[in-house]
């Protein structure tokens, strides 16, 4: 890309609302699985009594739950972030193209 074509990419508003959404939604979802994972890290430091009750009639405890749920939102935070990519962040994309050329 010449020179000239980067720096109005830079200067683009629609550039500019890109980086700033896509920098927003990812932090947010950052801080949410810090906040899972580290309550989730807490729990088993602080309460390892609740982490062993059992569930039902099995072996399977509450910390076992709680651990797959822990993987399972990493999952689907990653699929959140996924679908926002491929809808709102490329027609941002998009648009920017559109403006450049």
């Amino acid at each position: 890309m010449a020179s000239q074509d980067y720096n109005q990419v830079l200067r683009s508003p629609r550039f500019q609302e890109l980086v700033r959404q896509r920098t927003r939604f990812a932090w947010t979802l950052s801080i949410v699985m810090l906040v899972i994972y580290f309550g989730f890290i807490l729990l088993v430091a602080f309460a390892k009594p609740l982490l062993a009750t059992k569930v039902g009639d099995g072996v399977t405890s509450l910390g076992i739950i709680l651990g797959l749920g822990v993987i399972v939102s990493a999952f689907v935070l990653t699929g959140i972030y996924v679908q926002r990519a491929n809808s709102r962040f490329d027609e941002l994309t998009r648009y920017l193209t559109r403006e450049i050329m």
